[in-house]
């Protein structure tokens, strides 16, 4: 499990918006702007998006090689700027599904109870930081 140094930590607590990169069937990337969390005891970055949403179609589809997919989340402020990248995966639980609308509910704003939510947990192998932030 990846950890995030102080001022990361801080960071990706911040009210900003950030980037998703997943890649379509064809390998090409799907960028798209998103609001995320960052949970430190799990080590994983959580964005609730609707089922069908081509975000969620992407993180369903496996790799080449059956793998799971990989995505990266990209986070600016100026110069500031964090990226997580790793292993994405829908998750359909109801736990995690609530757990994730509250986190988003301090970090952004509350969110309107929606039937098709899921959650798009990224649990990051590798993270890239600006200077200011390394």
């Amino acid at each position: 499990m990846i950890r995030l140094n102080p001022e990361q930590r801080v960071f990706v607590t911040e009210r900003h918006l950030a980037t998703l990169t997943t890649l379509r069937e064809d390998g090409s990337p799907h960028v798209v702007p998103v609001a995320f969390t960052w949970d430190p005891d799990a080590g994983v970055v959580r964005i609730t998006t609707n089922r069908g949403s081509v975000k969620a179609r992407n993180a369903r589809r496996a790799g080449p090689d059956g793998a799971r997919p990989r995505a990266a989340v990209c986070q600016v402020d100026g110069g500031r700027w964090l990226t997580l990248e790793g292993t994405i995966e829908v998750v359909e639980d109801p736990d995690e599904i609530a757990d994730a609308v509250a986190r988003y509910a301090r970090r952004y704003r509350p969110l309107e109870p929606k039937t098709e939510r899921v959650v798009l947990r990224l649990t990051p192998d590798k993270v890239m930081a600006s200077t200011y932030m390394a």
